[in-house]
């Protein structure tokens, strides 16, 4: 299914909202929907839901409910999604150390000039 290992992580992390998902249940946090909503702006209700689905699916997530009235969901992190958010951290690193360039660069773009 996978060609290589990165290939198998880029699917399990790719596009714009699951590191912030990841990000948010870091260091043994558990968190409710609500909550893990306000620690992402811009994130819509549909979205979280359909990509705390997928996370949960691939075992990234775990998922806890709580049969109260009103309902109780919460989110953490599973073992194999804690090492991934390992794994994320140097990526981190390297977005921070490279961010004004990036950002230099995006502007330059916009503006059709070279930075």
């Amino acid at each position: 299914m996978y060609a290589c290992g990165l290939d198998a992580a880029v699917d399990v992390v790719g596009g714009k909202w699951k590191p912030m998902i990841l990000w948010a249940l870091h260091a043994g946090r558990t968190l409710r929907f609500g909550e893990l909503r306000r620690h992402i702006d811009g994130i819509s209700e549909k979205v979280l839901i359909q990509q705390l689905r997928e996370l949960e699916s691939d075992g990234i997530v775990h998922r806890e409910v709580y049969r109260e009235v009103p309902p109780k969901v919460e989110y953490s992190l599973t073992s194999l999604g804690t090492s991934l958010n390992e794994a994320l951290i140097p990526l981190g690193v390297w977005g921070d150390e490279h961010m004004e360039q990036l950002v230099a660069n995006r502007d330059c773009k916009k503006e059709g000039t070279a930075a």
